[in-house]
């Protein structure tokens, strides 16, 4: 899901292998590096992954953020 306004981009994402606080803390990390982030909402319970951002983010650069924090990236909610 893909939500944009005139300002930013909501984009929800679904990520495997969270399961507690420490994962959404090291998903959260990862994300919000990426140039543009302005907030990420990690939810473990349901793996959903909410990002908002300045613009529209390359899945590829989300993939490998998320990859990098020890989880995979499976697609959009």
């Amino acid at each position: 899901m893909t939500a944009e306004t005139d300002t930013q981009t909501t984009t929800v994402y679904r990520v495997t292998g969270m399961t507690c606080g420490h994962c959404e803390g090291a998903v959260t990390a990862e994300l919000s590096a990426l140039p543009g982030v302005d907030s990420v909402k990690a939810v473990a319970a349901t793996g959903e992954v909410t990002v908002v951002s300045a613009a529209p983010l390359a899945d590829e650069d989300v993939r490998a953020a998320v990859d990098e924090a020890g989880y995979e990236l499976t697609g959009r909610a």
